[in-house]
């Protein structure tokens, strides 16, 4: 049966609700795969909770959906971006288990992080974004988001060692799948990185008897099929008693905020030109960044991860044109009821350390390089040596300062985290040096995005 649709403008795409609700239903599933794997490697990265964090992209989806008047299709998935936070406050303990004693504190750090994003959305709202932006030019968020992945790239190196064949393996179907696959398969090599690396690891390891490459199932067989996903003493409200150590991680976290919401701005710009419509304007940049950071704090406050509009979403957006938001709505219904689960989070967390390190080795690399490319698109210029400083100093405090800074005020001990440092260096630098030439109001993403919704 052919395909029913309607015309906005130039541009025609697909009513979703004219296709039927099985149809809807399998669309919607589609989407949920694609912001599976890299969702669910968040908490694996950080000893967050699986079943939570899926309960959380959820609801955090659905919460964003109603601030957007549930106009714009984007999903919300976990964000790698505050992965540094997790590791600089609640370091996986030397076993490799989680921190259950810091993750809280951690997550405390995240939600304020996320109470940022009202702030910018209250600012852009009443003096305009063309004023605020200048103070977050792409040579102040693009070497940010570098040295959020360098930082994190030792940790995917680590648990690559646990079993390098593994990890290869990992790392190997990601690229064949990303590069050579067609449809569905381009979409979601993560997943399928996952899903293929863990079934060699079983073949190899339980059916064949190769001893490094086993995997312990005794946790999925003894792990209930429905259950809670919320442990109290995980969340920010059972598990934070230390006032600071909650100070320090709110410090040393909150500038972390800084990147994201530039993120934010540029998965707002993708959607917006993927479906022809200018979401920036209308429902407004404001709307979307209470959503998403609203989001991000339900999240961390009851033991999820931070929140972020997923471009895996978008490449769905692309290839299938279905546009409707009703679609990405029904994902997040699936997320929720996966979250109820502790059978499939088992299963989740009995993956292999060395699958985790190569699906992380080519992640952290690409935080990096959309660090780079946000400079490329934006046109920075390092022929300029105020640019080249900005970079310069960033780039070094937030890679050469190892864990940090600490100090104390009063009876409090404050730790400042290297990524934090260099992000308030990089802001101060780029406002008090003179020959700043970025103009948000012209900038290549805004133009693109007016342009495909006129």
């Amino acid at each position: 049966m052919a395909k029913e649709k309607v015309v906005i403008g130039s541009e025609g795409i697909y009513d979703a609700r004219k296709l039927g609700a099985p149809k809807m239903i399998i669309l919607g599933f589609q989407h949920m795969f694609a912001m599976f794997g890299a969702t669910v490697l968040v908490p694996l990265l950080t000893g967050l909770d699986v079943s939570t964090t899926l309960l959380m992209a959820g609801l955090g989806t659905l919460l964003f959906h109603v601030f957007t008047k549930f106009q714009v299709p984007a999903f919300l998935g976990s964000s790698f971006a505050f992965l540094g936070g997790y590791a600089t406050i609640a370091p996986m303990l030397e076993d490799g288990t989680p921190n259950k004693e810091m993750l809280p504190y951690a997550c405390l750090g995240v939600a304020c992080a996320g109470l940022l994003y009202l702030v910018l959305a209250a600012i852009i709202k009443i003096i305009g974004i063309n004023r605020v932006m200048k103070f977050f030019p792409p040579v102040v968020t693009g070497p940010i988001i570098i040295a959020i992945g360098l930082g994190l790239a030792p940790s995917a190196i680590n648990n690559c060692k646990t079993n390098w064949a593994l990890a290869i393996v990992a790392l190997a179907l990601i690229i064949v799948f990303n590069i050579f696959g067609k449809g569905m398969v381009k979409i979601i090599p993560i997943l399928l990185g996952i899903l293929g690396s863990y079934a060699v690891a079983a073949i190899v390891g339980n059916a064949i008897g190769v001893e490094s490459f086993a995997i312990d199932f005794t946790t999925v067989k003894e792990a209930a099929w429905i259950g809670i996903p919320i442990d109290w003493n995980s969340t920010v409200f059972g598990g934070v008693h230390d006032s600071s150590k909650a100070i320090t991680a709110i410090i040393a976290i909150m500038p972390i905020a800084i990147a994201t919401m530039m993120e934010h701005i540029g998965d707002m710009s993708a959607i917006s030109a993927t479906c022809g419509k200018n979401y920036i304007a209308n429902p407004g940049l404001h709307r979307s960044l209470m959503g998403d950071g609203l989001a991000t704090t339900l999240s961390s406050l009851f033991g999820g991860p931070a929140n972020t509009t997923y471009g895996e979403n978008t490449g769905v957006l692309a290839l299938s044109k279905v546009y409707d938001p009703r679609v990405v709505r029904i994902a997040a219904y699936f997320a929720i009821v996966f979250s109820f689960s502790p059978k499939f989070a088992a299963l989740i967390n009995s993956m292999p350390a060395a699958i985790v390190g190569g699906i992380s080795f080519v992640l952290y690399g690409m935080i990096s390089a959309i660090g780079v490319r946000n400079m490329v698109e934006n046109q920075v210029d390092f022929s300029k040596a105020r640019n080249t400083i900005v970079a310069a100093v960033i780039l070094v405090c937030a890679l050469g300062l190892g864990s940090g800074v600490s100090f104390s005020i009063g009876k409090f001990d404050i730790t400042l985290s290297a990524l934090a440092i260099a992000a308030i260096a990089g802001i101060i630098l780029n406002a008090v040096l003179p020959g700043k030439d970025f103009d948000f109001s012209k900038s290549n993403s805004v133009e693109k995005n007016e342009e495909k919704a006129e």
